[in-house]
């Protein structure tokens, strides 16, 4: 089944909804990342879900999107989220998973960017060999952009070292020495920022140097509560969106709602000011390229093969526009 060409909520999410939209109220369970606002936690923030009988409730804290399909594929949450290639891994597996929307882009305003530290003699990419990068998770799009920069400069994918270490304590190691470089994803814009204004520490490429303006990641949700809940994932899909573009157009309304939402997480507040939005084009959704490229680079290396996924299959689209390359 494909989710293309939803119609439109006739307005209730423009101007509110009268009366709960189900008789039960549904929860849509979900993992909150440190440092990190995600669209739907912006939505329930600004009071989208109210009227709908839709409540989101956070479990918790998760250090990378594959432990968050686990939980999705378990049936501990009802909503994903993670970067495109880890999602494709997880679908390639065995998972009917349908990507909701773009949780994140990558664009010159938010980015992945890979720091060392300012008298490093690593330069670019060509440096990398033998040295060893910190990424929040493995499996992942980190992950996956230094196999492919290593792939595009003619070098063997596992020329680097990659550990695994948490957003909050990439700044630390890197300054500490003991990582040559320190990943910070496009979803750590707000620790990218606070790691940048200490000072002592220089950028050598970005995400987009290698694969240009895409969707980073997306939030997902199992094709059978979709099928068992479509109103449900509509409202979901559609406040999510709406989110995104109050976030692109009120960047400093949104950063004092994160810095909100941090304080009372526990989480540092200050950070807050570094958010560099969500990357995401206007309206919020995906185009066919967001996943086309990551599936055409697995088929590439044999973890797919032709045609096993159509990126058409996966995308859940509101609106009445067809996805587009």
């Amino acid at each position: 089944m494909t989710f293309l060409s939803r119609t439109f909520l006739a307005g209730a999410l423009a101007f509110g909804v009268a009366s709960p939209a189900f008789s039960d109220e549904i929860v849509l369970r979900y993992f909150q990342n440190h440092g990190g606002v995600a669209a739907h936690e912006l939505a329930q923030e600004l009071g989208y879900f109210e009227g709908t009988g839709i409540r989101l409730e956070s479990i918790g804290y998760v250090s990378g999107g594959p432990e968050s399909l686990f939980a999705l594929a378990g049936g501990s949450v009802e909503i994903g989220s993670a970067a495109t290639s880890a999602i494709l891994n997880a679908i390639g597996g065995g998972n009917d998973f349908v990507l909701a929307y773009p949780t994140n882009g990558i664009n010159d305003d938010a980015q992945s960017i890979f720091y060392v530290l300012e008298d490093s003699p690593i330069q670019g990419i060509e440096d990398l060999v033998g040295k060893t990068i910190a990424v929040n998770t493995l499996g992942a799009h980190l992950d996956y952009v230094v196999r492919e920069a290593l792939h595009q400069n003619g070098l063997p994918q596992n020329a680097a070292n990659l550990i695994v270490v948490p957003g909050p304590q990439l700044e630390q190691v890197l300054r500490s020495k003991q990582v040559d470089v320190a990943a910070f994803g496009y979803w750590q814009t707000t620790f990218e920022g606070a790691a940048r204004q200490n000072g002592g520490i220089r950028a050598i490429f970005d995400d987009t140097d290698i694969i240009g303006d895409i969707a980073g990641g997306f939030a997902v949700l199992r094709r059978d509560w979709i099928e068992a809940n479509p109103e449900a994932a509509r409202i979901f899909v559609e406040a999510s969106a709406r989110a995104l573009d109050y976030g692109r157009e009120n960047l400093e309304e949104t950063r004092e709602i994160f810095a909100e939402i941090f304080k009372r997480r526990g989480e540092n507040p200050e950070v807050a000011q570094f958010f560099a939005g969500h990357g995401v084009r206007e309206g919020g959704l995906p185009v066919e390229r967001d996943v086309q490229f990551w599936i055409d680079v697995f088929e590439r290396e044999g973890n797919l093969k032709p045609g096993q996924i159509e990126a058409s299959n996966i995308l859940f689209v509101t609106g009445d526009a067809p996805v587009t390359n």
